[in-house]
């Protein structure tokens, strides 16, 4: 039963990053594909439907958390106050970009906003990558469960790190680069004409980044934590995982270069859910390692709430994802298509 909401967390996980993902990887790179007015209007129009639910991942996620390993959301959400104070601000900057835009008409006040935009979302994909970083690298625990981190410490690596290292700036870098090809491809799914043939370019000069930074982090994570690791050699079918990210990184930027933007944007969110995915895989039973002694660490067993809780509550969360399933899917049928530079309207013929 703790394993099987280990999976449900991590499938809302997925879906979180997956889908406000490209809406903050087109706050990312909305300069780089848009030059005119028209053009940021209709990169906005692209995500204006659907940005305020696929935030609901992420609530649900914090919620299933609460539930089903209460000791891992005290633990995680004390530990990491800073960041996650960062994180709610920079998505409370983020809104005041998009939904403020335009309610005064003044060029300097809509660029303002852009830019505020492009860069809380900026920020939100690297802290996210640090985060998850810290996440795979291990934090202080104490024997109690609980742990508190500086910001920094000597950017090394050590028994008491801070939030920031080398490690977990690589991690950042990469969620950056990540989610700007992520956001790029959303966009060249949903635009024509110019914006959509700067996506394309905008992916194919991000491309070497992506490999170089992907490749990177599995080693660097391999040598971090030689644990994940030894989970994958001793059972060779974990590899299957490795597959999947590599195989899908590889449709996705083919076809990319092909003009087939749809099937490159489903290959980045496999990637990406991949990519989660993996490293879950890597770090189990450990939910949250801890540096200063292994047996401190967190595991999705030790942090879980009672088996009858679990059991009670599994009818009615199903019943509630069912709910919020057909709600999205209702959306995005009703958003499907492009979205028109002039008037933002979809185009039912795709």
């Amino acid at each position: 039963m703790e394993a099987l909401w280990l999976i449900l967390l991590l499938l809302l996980l997925m879906a979180y990053v997956v889908l406000d993902g490209f809406d903050i990887g087109t706050g990312i790179v909305l300069g780089a594909v848009s030059k005119t007015d028209r053009d940021r209007r209709a990169v906005r129009k692209a995500i204006g439907p659907v940005w305020h639910g696929n935030q609901v991942w992420l609530i649900a996620a914090a919620g299933t958390m609460y539930f089903a390993f209460p000791l891992l959301y005290a633990s995680s959400f004390s530990g990491f106050y800073l960041p996650l104070m960062m994180i709610l601000w920079l998505l409370i900057l983020r809104a005041i970009g998009i939904e403020f835009h335009g309610h005064i008409d003044n060029p300097v006040w809509n660029r303002f906003c852009d830019g505020l935009f492009s860069f809380s979302s900026v920020l939100l994909a690297i802290i996210f990558g640090v985060v998850s970083g810290n996440v795979i690298r291990g934090v202080p625990l104490s024997e109690d469960g609980y742990f508190f981190q500086p910001l920094w410490t000597t950017w090394k690596l050590s028994r008491n790190p801070g939030i920031l290292d080398w490690y977990t700036v690589l991690v950042g870098a990469t969620a950056l680069v990540i989610l700007s090809v992520h956001g790029a491809l959303y966009i060249a799914a949903k635009t024509t004409g110019q914006i959509n043939a700067r996506s394309r370019r905008l992916v194919a000069a991000l491309s070497p980044g992506l490999l170089v930074l992907t490749g990177s982090s599995l080693v660097t994570t391999a040598l971090v934590r030689p644990d994940i690791l030894e989970h994958y050699t001793s059972r060779p079918v974990s590899f299957l995982i490795l597959f999947i990210v590599l195989g899908s990184m590889a449709i996705m930027l083919l076809a990319s270069r092909k003009d087939k933007d749809t099937l490159a944007f489903i290959s980045s969110s496999l990637y990406i859910a991949g990519m989660i995915g993996g490293t879950a895989w890597g770090l189990y039973p450990n939910v949250l390692p801890a540096t200063t002694n292994p047996a401190h660490s967190l595991t999705v067993y030790s942090t879980a709430a009672g088996r009858y809780s679990l059991s009670a509550a599994l009818p009615w969360w199903l019943m509630g994802m069912i709910l919020v399933l057909v709600y999205f899917a209702l959306v995005y049928y009703m958003f499907r298509g492009k979205v028109e530079p002039d008037t933002g309207l979809a185009d039912v013929h795709g």
